[in-house]
Order: C-alpha cells, then sequence, then structure tokens
C-alpha cells in the first residue's frame, strides 16, 4: 500500500550504481550517497528517507514511480560513479516520482588522488545543484494550487517567489509570509523571511514609515531566531535583518556562523553571511563567503546578483574600485533597480576617475530615491565610520550634494 507523501518536499537518494570492477569504486560510491543523504537532512524544508531505507534498492533495478510509492517520497535522486584514468566522475538524476519526469541531470568530477576531499567537493556540487531545484519545483506546485487549499507551507512556497523583486511584489510576499505564521504561529523560516522582505525595503529606499517598519522588522527576526535555533534559513536571514535593520551586529553573526555550521551546503546563508561581513568591515571574510555561495549555487541567477553585489562592497572597502565597479555592474544586469549597489556603483566608479559613469549610476539611485541625501545614513549600515565615510565620499564626487553631519546611525 503506498505511503502518504510528507507535508513537505520528500525526496529518498538511491544508491548509486558503481560502473566499474573496482571494490574501493563501490565503496566510494556507497559514502557518496550517504554524505548527500546527511547533507540534504540538514535542510529543514525538506523531508529525507534514511540512508538505510534507501539502500533497501541496492542492486536491484528499480521503477522510480514505485519507489516513490513505497518510500512515500516525490523525488526520487538517482546516479553512477565511474573511474576514468586518474579521474571519478559522478552522474546524477532528479526524477519526480509522481511523473517520472527528469527535473535535473549533470555530471561532476575530480581527480583521485585525494578521495575524501572529493568526497566532499562532489557532495556540496550536488547539494548546490538539486536543492535550489527541489525548491523551485515546489513553489510551482505551491502555485498550482487553488487559493482556498493553501496552507502555511504554501503561503511561504508562493512568497519565496516573489521575495525579490518589485517594490509591489515585495509587499505580496509581505502579506503571504505573514500569512504563512498565522497560519504556523511556530513557522520560524515564516517570520525570518517577513523580516527579509523589510531589509529589501530599506536596500532599495522602499521604506515609507522606517520607525514603525524598523521596529516591526526587528520583532520578526527576533521571532525568527528564537524559534529557529536549528533551522539555517531562520537564523540566517533573520540573523542578518538584524544586523542590516536594528545594527545588532555581534547577534547577527553568531546567529548566520550558527546557520553555517549546521548547514555548510546552504548557498543563501553564504550569500547573507557575505553581505553581513561587509557591514562589519571584514571584507576579505565577505569575498571569501559570496564565492561560497556562487560556488554552492551556480545556477540559480537571483543568488549571483546577490553575490556579486557583496563582492562589490567588499572590493570597494579594500580600495580596489575597478573590481568593486566591474562587479556591481554584474550585479545590476540582473537587478536594475537595486539601489544598494546602484550606489556602490556610482562610488566606486568615481573614485576610479570614471567620473560619467558615476554620474549615470547616481542618477539612476536618485530615481530609485530621490530622497537619497537625507537617507543616505540609514541605507548602509556600516559599523566602522571610517567605511562609511569612503563611501560618503565616493557618491558626493560622483555628484551627489555634500551635507555636513551625516553619518551612520
Amino acid at each position: 500500500m503506498p505511503l502518504p507523501l510528507p507535508d513537505k518536499p520528500s525526496i529518498a537518494v538511491l544508491p548509486f550504481v558503481s560502473l566499474s570492477s573496482d571494490p574501493e569504486q563501490e565503496y566510494f560510491a556507497d559514502g557518496i550517497v550517504e554524505e548527500i543523504t546527511m547533507a540534504l537532512a540538514h535542510f529543514r524544508w525538506l523531508f529525507v528517507i534514511a540512508r538505510n531505507s534507501s539502500f533497501a534498492y541496492k542492486g536491484r533495478v528499480v521503477d522510480v514511480k514505485q519507489v516513490g510509492r513505497e518510500l512515500g517520497v516525490r523525488y526520487v535522486l538517482e546516479g553512477s560513479v565511474r573511474k576514468a584514468g586518474n579521474r571519478i566522475r559522478i552522474a546524477g538524476q532528479l526524477i519526480d516520482a509522481e511523473t517520472g519526469t527528469h527535473l535535473w541531470a549533470d555530471r561532476f568530477e575530480g581527480p583521485i588522488e585525494d578521495m575524501f576531499d572529493l568526497q566532499d567537493n562532489l557532495t556540496s556540487s550536488v547539494i548546490g545543484a538539486i536543492a535550489p531545484r527541489l525548491q523551485r519545483e515546489e513553489i510551482k506546485r505551491a502555485r498550482r494550487k487553488p487559493p482556498e487549499n493553501l496552507d502555511a507551507y504554501d503561503h511561504y512556497l508562493r512568497g519565496l517567489a516573489k521575495s525579490r523583486w518589485s517594490n509591489n511584489a515585495n509587499t505580496e510576499a509581505l502579506q503571504l509570509f505573514c500569512k504563512a505564521t498565522e497560519l504556523d504561529p511556530r513557522l520560524a523560516c515564516g517570520y525570518a523571511m517577513a523580516a527579509w522582505c523589510y531589509t529589501r525595503r530599506k536596500a532599495n529606499g522602499w521604506i515609507i514609515d522606517p520607525a514603525k517598519e524598523i521596529a516591526e522588522a526587528t520583532r520578526l527576526a527576533r521571532k525568527a531566531v528564537e524559534l529557529g535555533t536549528n533551522d539555517p534559513v531562520a537564523l540566517s536571514v533573520g540573523g542578518y535583518a538584524l544586523a542590516f535593520i536594528a545594527h545588532e551586529f555581534d547577534d547577527a553573526a553568531a546567529f548566520v556562523d550558527r546557520a553555517l555550521a549546521d548547514n555548510p551546503n546552504f548557498a543563501q546563508a553564504w550569500a547573507t553571511s557575505a553581505w553581513l561581513r561587509v557591514w562589519r568591515g571584514e571584507p576579505g571574510l565577505a569575498l571569501e563567503h559570496s564565492a561560497r555561495a556562487v560556488r554552492l549555487s551556480p545556477l540559480d541567477p537571483p543568488m549571483y546578483y546577490d553575490a556579486q553585489g557583496a563582492m562589490a562592497y567588499a572590493h570597494f572597502l579594500a580600495g580596489r574600485y575597478d573590481a568593486a565597479s566591474s562587479c556591481a555592474e554584474s550585479a545590476l544586469r540582473g537587478q536594475t533597480s537595486f539601489l544598494l549597489v546602484t550606489c556602490i556603483a556610482a562610488a566606486s566608479n568615481a573614485l576610479a576617475g570614471r567620473r560619467e559613469r558615476a554620474q549615470r549610476s547616481l542618477l539612476q539611485a536618485l530615481e530609485c530615491n530621490p530622497d537619497l541625501r537625507a537617507n543616505l545614513g540609514n541605507l548602509a549600515p556600516f559599523r566602522r565610520a571610517d567605511d562609511f565615510a569612503i563611501f560618503e565620499k565616493g557618491l558626493c564626487q560622483a555628484g551627489l550634494p555634500e551635507k555636513h553631519g551625516v553619518g551612520p546611525p
């Protein structure tokens, strides 16, 4: 009799087929599956079948639809391992067990010299590829549901689809996240993403009532980290909001670091951490964490643009204005009206001596927020006064009127 599907996305990682007669390669294939299973289990929004149950299918030709029914899962990951010379190649494919549709397929390879490092690298590559894909599939599924049948998690998923873009979409996302927490008052990630909507409002100059919105964002972020002690989304996003909105930099770092320790394969947490390191004045760490985010999720455009924005600020703080402007321009290709990034494009181009480009970027920033001069001190929450001073200097050289007494709050 088929098992009922859990109330969240579910997956089984089947034993990978070893395409070699070498017993060592079979052990390696089993190790890869165990690592992938454990890494997926760190995503709290996933239901992951235990390794022992999945390995009941080892050595058998399987029908993934039957596997889905017998294990009660919506998705199945299967693959193979092959040794070729001094390299090992892993092929994987993600399948919708209800329909048999192939959702994703890719292959990864590396030198065999250090098997354990290779295993770690391959595992993070697979996780970085399939976790965003799973979430996108779940968002599509939630969108197809009639509104009257939506539960808390469906509202959360619909909110994720809207939270990165326009002001109106961001407002819709905030309403969806708030509805999710109303339906499930212990949904930590819902509170975190509601707080995230306020960070987007601040970063894009959309805030209408600063005192009220900052207070509400802070409340939501604190609720997220309080409830989500083991939830990397709640810890990383809620923690970041505490830094960006409430300027609680040390607490924010503790929460984000806990999220990364709990799930080191969570690309969003690395991108969030990169921005946090910018505001804390740690450009080296910001660059390192941005690169890690992109490496873990190389095919996710919003992730790439966010990481490029953090890299722009990191290079700027390190005095590399050419690199900063290049990263800012890359970020703006996907988010043309991202006020924070438009500002760093203006400041870095100005300090690099490209006044015409700087002026164009500043005009774009002023289109996003005509009151930029008055709001500058609240826009970019640099912890170090010197970082804010050079940021302000760059914008003034781009053409922003000078105003004495403006500084970080």
